[in-house]
């Protein structure tokens, strides 16, 4: 086996929404990687082994000559930083401001849709449970944000593709590929990010049986 200077730890279902976030983000910037899977369902993220390199014991984590890094944003932030090649964030200041504000959001709100809606329907397959009325009312406080963003463009976020359009879409897509009702423009922009090169290799991977 090829061993690069980059090393990725993902969950060994392939279904994290911020591990997906970190492999694309890598695979966007054109930079060979090595790829660990961690088998949470046996907690071997808390193991002496990986503890050691991962500050908070959580997938993914990155890995580059030494210097290890875990939560997604960071990871994403931090290749960008470093590496050249195709941007991960806008150029303009208020921009990239606001796709850190909108990853930062989907990490910490919508808990109803997380719960209801993990990514196992994205990876795996659908459920037929009906939406609570929370997870309703997240997935209008989604809609109507996402709506507002899209407001003024409808390929990408911003002007160009970033990172956050990434984290959105995941978003969405845990009801939109589940059967839920998703706004006609809202699910045309989660339909044309899914379809994006590096989001493809991710979605096409093996995963093993749940």
């Amino acid at each position: 086996m090829t061993h690069h200077e980059l090393h990725l730890f993902v969950d060994s279902q392939y279904a994290s929404p911020y591990a997906m976030s970190a492999y694309v983000a890598l695979r966007e910037k054109g930079l060979p990687f090595d790829i660990t899977t961690v088998d949470l369902a046996a907690n071997a993220q808390h193991e002496a082994g990986f503890a050691v390199l991962s500050l908070t014991q959580r997938v993914p984590t990155l890995v580059h000559n030494g210097f290890s890094l875990s939560e997604s944003s960071a990871i994403a932030e931090y290749i960008d930083e470093v590496f050249p090649g195709m941007p991960l964030y806008p150029a303009d200041v208020q921009s990239r401001a606001r796709a850190r504000q909108v990853q930062a959001w989907l990490r910490s709100d919508l808990m109803p849709i997380r719960q209801e809606r993990s990514t196992e329907v994205i990876f795996y397959r659908p459920t037929a449970t009906p939406l609570s009325a929370a997870a309703k009312t997240a997935a209008d406080k989604l809609f109507f944000i996402a709506d507002s963003l899209l407001s003024a463009h409808t390929e990408n976020l911003f002007d160009e593709w970033c990172i956050a359009d990434v984290d959105l879409t995941i978003m969405l897509n845990r009801l939109l590929l589940n059967g839920d009702p998703v706004p006609e423009k809202l699910a045309n922009y989660a339909t044309r990010q899914w379809l994006r090169p590096t989001v493809q290799q991710w979605v096409n991977q093996q995963r093993p049986p749940l």
